[in-house]
């Protein structure tokens, strides 16, 4: 009797000081949807290094760059349930519509207000972290990559006059908002997942893409991209997630670290992104994209047009009284 109590204890206190090691080092892994050597890889390996040197090298964080712990929508699964510790990504909305509020077009038309709607402490900002918390996911920061445009294959008349129906069809992520976006702007949207969007430009299926910015189309589809208009379609932030467990077993100390660490991520890139966005239209450019001249009327006119046509079906779909709240508390309705 007395030897098994002995064990008893000898157990309870191997567990106690197996948790304790845990809590002490650890390595986190973080996926993001970019190759090695882009802005965000660079960004995040710099968020890595900061809190490998605030907490003394007991938290490493190891990036996974490319998608390659598998895409952003499996990831962010994953985070959830602890499989994977951190991603810095879209949102997928497809685990809850109501993520679909902080991709709604123009909400914001320029950077002038986009910090506002969308920087620390936002009501938007908030509003996505208790989305996450409800999968297990907590929110630690994040980077504004870029106001979005039209990459096509081929040039289209009227491209950025939404009062103009195109013939062109454009691949769009399968959400319901972008489909609606699409067609409004005057194009024939076709719903398709990442992985096929490029070959469908490239062997004709589609005549451009919609859903993303300078920076992803130069990324991925430059190769096929021949025109791009930059018509500000939506204002994409990509989220700095850990899950929540994960973050619960570190000490309070570096928690603090990891926390502060991705404020310093969080506020280099509200300095950068706007100049980031210019120069990665540039890049299109020089790889032989022709940038169609959009005016802050066109802008206006298209915000406008989807404000009215698209937003009550997308409020709808999240819930019209949850919706509303959450975009006259940020002032943007």
């Amino acid at each position: 009797m007395q030897a098994s109590l002995t064990k008893k204890i000898v157990l309870a206190l191997s567990l106690s000081l197996a948790t304790l090691g845990v809590a002490q080092a650890a390595t986190l892994k973080l996926s993001h949807v970019r190759p090695q050597g882009t802005a965000i890889d660079t960004d995040a390996t710099q968020f890595a290094d900061e809190v490998k040197a605030a907490t003394n090298g007991k938290i490493k964080v190891k990036l996974y760059p490319a998608n390659a712990l598998g895409d952003y929508t499996v990831v962010q699964e994953r985070v959830g349930l602890g499989a994977v510790d951190m991603a810095v990504q879209p949102i997928a909305s497809s685990v809850d519509k109501r993520f679909q509020i902080a991709s709604l077009p123009y909400t914001v038309e320029g950077w002038s207000d986009a910090r506002q709607t969308f920087g620390p402490g936002s009501v938007m900002r908030n509003t996505v972290a208790d989305l996450y918390q409800k999968q297990g996911i907590r929110v630690l920061g994040a980077w504004p990559v870029y106001f979005g445009g039209i990459a096509l294959n081929s040039q289209v008349d009227g491209a950025a006059d939404t009062g103009v129906s195109k013939s062109a069809k454009v691949r769009v992520p399968p959400i319901k908002v972008f489909q609606l976006l699409a067609n409004n702007l005057g194009y024939i949207g076709s719903p398709l997942p990442f992985s096929e969007a490029f070959t469908a430009v490239q062997t004709g299926v589609v005549d451009g893409v919609i859903g993303s910015g300078a920076e992803g189309y130069f990324a991925s589809f430059r190769e096929v991209t021949k025109y791009y208009v930059p018509i500000n379609t939506h204002f994409e932030v990509w989220y700095l997630l850990i899950n929540e467990e994960r973050f619960s077993d570190l000490k309070a100390d570096q928690q603090q670290a990891l926390s502060q660490s991705a404020l310093a991520f969080e506020e280099r890139r509200w300095v950068t992104a706007k100049d980031d966005q210019a120069a990665n239209e540039q890049r299109l450019a020089a790889a032989g994209a022709s940038i169609v001249a959009v005016t802050p009327a066109q802008i206006a006119s298209a915000a406008k047009k989807i404000r009215t046509n698209v937003w009550p079906e997308i409020i709808n779909d999240m819930g019209k009284e949850w919706s509303e709240g959450v975009l006259k508390a940020a002032q943007v309705y």
